[in-house]
């Protein structure tokens, strides 16, 4: 090849190179660059991390939001979400999760017991079956078909020793914020064993500028057995509109079916509603709806629109989530509420 040639196709290359660069710099500048939000900080600390991992590497917002809700699943020493967390009140630990993508596809798995990651299942229900939601039993068959390990039946120690004391007075009786106990951090749960109910809901929002969500938990503690709260339900745990935008939720699940929260949440960013201000109205809408008492009931809302901007809202003070995006570490937002 002759100097003058390779000069030429040195210089094509790199007008090759200044396109791409604009043109990503301008998708970033268009979204406010790819975004990753989930449920509680000092889950989103760690969480986020491994999302976000995916997203700077120019991934798909539903591989970030499996990748990093997996995070909690795989904690041994997580109280409320993979088999780690404590169990219904026969000493059964069950799991929940959904997940949903940009092209409005879903799944999910519901009273799932023994398999360790159940949003890898609720993905492969959406990838790989005609429905949208498999439970118990059949859950678990398909998990083994798809290549899962049915783990061990055995408590985790924490998970025992809660399960121990939840025993001597059989109360079901839901902590406000105990999530939050102990300062801003999740407390030790080899220590405390106080927690009955936390879950990770995470969405994010890609280079390409598509949205992706996924929720899992193992419910609250020392539920009724067969008890399925909102996380593995579309439209109330969980809601993705790659036209308007993305949320989840946390706290009490039954509250959050009733007004079906999540879609709420992204309708009202369809009506114009900033992502905070479509949170709190869903919340309001909790309040006036709960046909009892909310002041022992906590209820968090989280969502992206398709700007990229965030926000939160929750009942209750005590409520935050973490957000990272281009150019910074994972943030704590602590959400603004409705409740003293």
């Amino acid at each position: 090849m002759q100097r003058r040639d390779l000069l030429k196709l040195i210089g094509v290359g790199t007008l090759v190179a200044s396109i791409e660069n604009k043109v990503l710099s301008s998708t970033f500048n268009k979204n406010k660059g790819p975004i990753v939000l989930s449920t509680w900080y000092n889950q989103s600390v760690l969480a986020n991390v491994e999302a976000w991992k995916i997203l700077e590497a120019k991934g798909t917002a539903l591989d970030a939001v499996e990748a990093g809700v997996q995070v909690s699943e795989n904690d041994i020493n997580n109280c409320c979400v993979g088999l780690g967390a404590n169990p219904d009140r026969e000493g059964h630990v069950t799991l929940d999760a959904s997940i949903m993508n940009h092209q409005y596809e879903i799944g999910a798995v519901a009273a799932l017991e023994r398999i360790k990651s159940p949003i890898h299942i609720a993905r492969l229900v959406m990838e790989k079956t005609p429905h949208v939601m498999l439970v118990g039993l059949g859950a678990q068959e398909f998990a083994v078909s798809q290549g899962a390990v049915l783990e061990s039946t055995i408590l985790s120690s924490h998970a025992q020793k809660a399960y121990d004391e939840w025993l001597k007075k059989s109360e079901y009786k839901p902590i406000l914020n105990i999530e939050k106990k102990g300062g801003s951090q999740m407390p030790d749960p080899m220590k405390s064993g106080e927690f009955n109910h936390y879950t990770i809901g995470m969405i994010a929002m890609d280079i390409e500028g598509n949205l992706s969500g996924a929720c899992t938990t193992s419910g609250m503690g020392f539920k009724m057995r067969g008890r399925v709260g909102d996380s593995p339900i579309i439209g109330a745990g969980l809601y993705v509109d790659n036209e308007v935008g993305a949320a989840t939720a946390t706290g009490h699940g039954e509250e959050v079916i009733r007004i079906c929260g999540s879609f709420l949440v992204v309708e009202f960013m369809r009506q114009g509603y900033s992502p905070e201000q479509a949170c709190k109205k869903a919340v309001e809408r909790i309040r006036a709806k709960t046909p009892r008492d909310t002041k022992d009931i906590q209820v968090g809302f989280i969502a992206i629109n398709k700007k990229g901007e965030h926000g939160g809202y929750a009942l209750h003070d005590g409520f935050d989530y973490g957000v990272t995006q281009v150019g910074t570490a994972t943030q704590q937002v602590k959400s603004k509420f409705i409740l003293p």
